[in-house]
Parts: structure tokens; sequence; C-alpha cells
């Protein structure tokens, strides 16, 4: 374990019992400037432990160095399995220690609640962090790219072929990045298959080199009014309707699907695939917590803990290790 490191862990039932009272869990705060916890699971057993809904809950992550992420104590929100990957964790979390928290917050509340319930949770959370110090500053330090001229084709086509509607990403020189006329566009689309119930299957896919890049990234910041973006998000919520819809949903993926373009996709009971396929999670890194349904979807195909190392790790997961995971069904070619 890396020296810097070791003598910070706290054996379990220590940190247990912390956890019983107000006063010594109030301690465990990134807001007092503990930005994580690192705690050892040696002596572990399941059986009459206290369960996480009975303790207090730290105001930051809490870490287990395991082999694996079953049969953990409640309480631990991610996992490192190698020095490298807690050296990697810590350091992350450090750099973006309220983001991070946060997170683990939605990801503890979300496992009880329903889709709905979790959304709202979701985007009050990420309309609060667009007004947090560590945004601000990703945002300063941002590089504009390029320019590009106003598309002038339509943000996404739909091709009807008897009872399968295709619905399909249409920014190939914006990598599908999932602008605001984007989601709109896709809201539609789902509204309409919620209505014409000739339609037994929506196919979902994009044009180009990957299924989508995420956020537009022009657009990042562009609120004024976080508020207002909140209830712009929970309106337009496509992934409260794909939840709705699933069963008539599938979802091709290709290339690079990364925030948005697992969040929504996560939603659905079908997902394929390319082998050339890679997702990530990484908005924890400029300040922010996914916010297209992320923290709602991801967990039920995979569990609170991997996705917390997905979010806070920002690594690329390809595809072979997202099919073990559950993250996607079935790798397509």
């Amino acid at each position: 374990m890396a020296n810097r490191l070791s003598k910070a862990i706290i054996p379990l039932a220590e940190l247990e019992g912390l956890l019983n009272t107000a006063y010594s869990s109030n301690e465990l705060s990134t807001a007092l400037d503990r930005h994580f916890i690192l705690v050892d699971i040696t002596n572990w057993n399941k059986a009459g432990k206290t369960s996480a809904t009975e303790q207090w809950q730290p105001n930051c992550p809490i870490i287990a160095v395991a082999e694996d992420d079953s049969d953990l104590p409640p309480m631990v929100d991610l996992v490192a399995g190698t020095d490298a990957e807690l050296d990697m964790l810590t350091r992350a979390i450090t750099d973006n220690p309220v983001a991070s928290t946060m997170l683990v917050h939605l990801l503890r509340s979300n496992e009880r609640s329903t889709t709905e319930n979790a959304l709202m949770a979701e985007s009050l959370s990420y309309s609060c962090l667009q007004n947090g110090a560590s945004f601000k500053n990703w945002l300063k330090q941002k590089k504009s790219g390029t320019k590009l001229l106003a598309d002038k084709s339509p943000p996404l086509l739909l091709e009807r072929e008897n009872n399968i509607l295709n619905i399909i990403f249409n920014r190939e020189n914006k990598r599908n990045a999932y602008s605001a006329l984007l989601r709109d566009a896709f809201y539609e689309a789902l509204v309409l298959v919620e209505e014409d119930k000739t339609i037994e299957t929506a196919l979902i896919s994009g044009l180009g080199e990957c299924f989508s890049a995420g956020g537009d990234l022009d657009e990042f910041g562009s609120s004024t009014d976080s508020a207002l973006a909140h209830i712009v998000r929970m309106t337009r919520n496509n992934g409260r309707l794909i939840d709705r819809l699933k069963s008539r949903i599938v979802f091709n993926l290709h290339g690079a699907c990364i925030g948005a373009g697992i969040e929504l996709p996560a939603f659905s009971n079908r997902v394929t695939a390319r082998r050339d396929s890679f997702f990530q999670l990484p908005e924890v890194a400029m300040g922010l917590i996914p916010g297209a349904g992320g923290t709602v979807s991801i967990p039920r195909r995979i569990g609170r803990l991997r996705t917390a190392f997905m979010a806070i790790s920002n690594q690329k997961i390809y595809a072979e290790r997202a099919l073990t995971w559950g993250l996607i069904d079935e790798i397509n070619g």
C-alpha cells in the first residue's frame, strides 16, 4: 500500500463506532478537509453487522482496498483493487472533493429511491455543482476548440421500417455531442414511440465515428440560471422516458460512449456495442456529476461501487469489461 496513505487506514470496527454517533461522524466531512476515508475490511463478516441505514453517513467517500467488490460492508463507496488504483482514486477525490462527495451522496440515496425521485435528486445536485468553485475553475481552464459552423442538418434522423423505428444521432461533425437541440429532438422521438403503439422496437444509434462524445462542451456554462436549468432537465428528461419504454428500446453503440452517451442507454433493457466501444464518465473531473441520469441508470446495471469507480476515476471502460460488468448486454462485432 502507498506509504503516504498507510497511516490513514481506519479499522472497520473503529469506523463503525465513529459512524454510530452524530458527534464523531460529523468530523468525517470534506467540509472539514477530510476528503476520503480508507477502511480496513480485513475482519469483515457480513453476519450480524450494522447496516448502512442505521449509521450516520460521512460526508466524504469511503474507500476499501479489496480484490473484488462483492460482499463488502454497506458503508463502502469505492473499491481499490491495487495500490495504483488507490493512488488514482485518492488523487482524483482530492482534486474534486465536493463533486466526489456529492456523487457518493447521490449513489447512496438513489439505491433506495424511485426513478422519478432519483432523477430529481441528480438534477438538483448537478445544478448545485454548476455554481461550485471547481466547475467554474474548469470552465476558465477549458480551451475553446475550433468553432464549427452551425449544423444545417437535423440533429436526429428517423427512419421507419415496418414496426421498427430507427432513431439516429446525426451530429457527425461534433461526434454526436449531446446538445440541447439533440436532446429536444430525441425527446420528441421518444414521445412518438410512447404514443404510437404500432412501433414495436426503437433502434437507437449514431452516425460517424462514435455513438456520442457526451455533452456538447460548447454549451457548458452557458446557462446563467441553474434553477431554471434544473426545471428544463426535468421537463425534457429523456432518461425517464427511456426507463418507461425500456422494453421497446434497443441501443446499438460504437466508438466513444461518454457521459450521456452511456447514461441514457443504460436505462434500456437492451444495449449492444461494437468491440471498438468504450464508456466513460468524465464529469467529476470537471467539478460536476453525471447529469443525464447516470447516477440512476448505471448503478442499476453495474452497482453503486462500480459506478462510483467509473465516475471518480474517469477511466475508460472498454467493451469486454463493460460486458462482464453488465453495463452492456452484447458485443455485436
